[in-house]
């Protein structure tokens, strides 16, 4: 299973294929609309989120509510083309209207300036356009579709907010895929803990009066993984590292963690490694989840628990200083309209990622043709592993 994205945050859609999906699974629009509006939301989104009202149209693979083996392909509509038809234009334009929106300053902590060196570009507007998040739009949709396939099939998967800005949500319990997707979902900023919630919302109010942005952390968990996904016989089979690379793909993500992650370096392996259980009714289980799911590249049944460390976005409304690139002068850098801070939002997308990772490894696994054989062989293999 594989997707391909195309499209720039200016220009007048974002579109997707995918390959891979088996046939038969069900799937509507209203799947994909859903997860593109909860990435819409969250406090501390910008002007963008008021003009784009993003809905998914399915152009190819689906039929009658089902997926047909055949590659599914989508498209969500930029809305905001319209005051940039100019400026994106495919058919070549006067030299002096480029002009009018050419980016010769590039911002310190984003793709403009080693985008440019890279690809030769002299106006910078070419490296912006398709490095910005605005991307992750199609991928929350491609995502929402693996979402699906995992519903089906009793897996799910829901992400929240941790941190934001130095203030860290308290969770003094675990918590069950459905109370983390109730309690994130009424959450503005996707957060279980309510005593923190409305100081998240102080960071955030802080930040755009100041010209600046925030960082934070989020947290995807799945419910319901069989043992056994991924593999340890390749570095490149270890599925808790493809999902890694997933996170960290993410704009502005510079880091992942999985269970304990890194307090697993502070603590002695008595306390990080998860006793094994075993019962008639329920299988293998493990006492604790301090490895998130994972031992030796392979889910060992219980939930996935992945974070993944968002930094501060880079576009700044009082911007740091840069270097024309034709001048060579200092100058401030340019700025383009953006949030203060786009946690909420990115564990949306984190979601997304992580979902299409574990919908992957499950194909590779099972049959994948048929979305029925599909159903059948995870149901013949959960029973064989409860009984290993």
């Amino acid at each position: 299973m594989r997707y391909l994205t195309a499209g720039e945050s200016h220009g007048p859609e974002l579109t997707a294929i995918i390959e891979g999906l088996p046939a038969g699974m069900p799937l509507l629009k209203e799947d994909i609309d859903k997860e593109l509006k909860r990435r819409q939301q969250g406090y501390g989104r910008g002007g963008r989120m008021k003009i784009e009202k993003d809905q998914a149209r399915i152009t190819a693979g689906i039929r009658h509510g089902r997926t047909m083996g055949s590659p599914v392909s989508l498209a969500v509509e930029n809305k905001d083309w319209k005051h940039w038809e100019t400026v994106m234009s495919i058919e070549p334009i006067d030299e002096k209207k480029v002009g009018m929106r050419r980016v010769s300053k590039p911002r310190p902590g984003h793709a403009d300036l080693v985008g440019g060196m890279k690809y030769g570009h002299r106006d910078l507007r070419n490296v912006l356009e398709r490095s910005s998040a605005r991307e992750t739009t199609v991928r929350v949709a491609v995502g929402a579709i693996a979402k699906k396939l995992l519903h089906e099939l009793g897996i799910e998967v829901v992400g929240h907010v941790l941190e934001i800005g130095g203030v860290r949500a308290e969770l003094g319990k675990s918590y069950t895929t459905a109370e983390i997707k109730e309690l994130s979902e009424n959450s503005p900023v996707r957060c279980l803990d309510k005593e923190v919630e409305q100081q998240m919302m102080t960071k955030i109010d802080e930040a755009k009066k100041a010209g600046d942005t925030i960082g934070g952390v989020v947290e995807v968990v799945v419910g319901g993984v069989p043992a056994g996904l991924g593999s340890y016989v390749q570095w490149d089979k270890k599925l808790d590292a493809k999902i890694a690379r997933a996170v960290v793909s993410i704009n502005a993500f510079k880091g992942a963690e999985f269970g304990v992650g890194f307090e697993a370096a502070r603590r002695p392996g008595s306390q990080v490694m998860d006793a094994i259980e075993w019962d008639e009714k329920t299988g293998y289980t493990r006492t604790t989840n301090n490895l998130g799911g994972f031992e030796g590249g392979m889910t060992n049944g219980m939930p996935i628990v992945v974070r993944g460390v968002m930094k501060p976005i880079p576009t700044l409304y009082k911007p740091l200083p840069s270097v024309d690139i034709d001048s060579k002068e200092t100058f401030k850098a340019d700025i383009e309209r953006s949030d203060s801070c786009a946690v909420p939002a990115a564990s949306v997308v984190a979601e997304a990622v992580v979902a299409w990772e574990v919908a992957e490894a499950l194909l590779d696994k099972f049959d994948g043709d048929s979305f029925k054989r599909l159903k059948e062989e995870l149901a013949e293999y959960r029973e064989y592993i409860k009984n290993f």
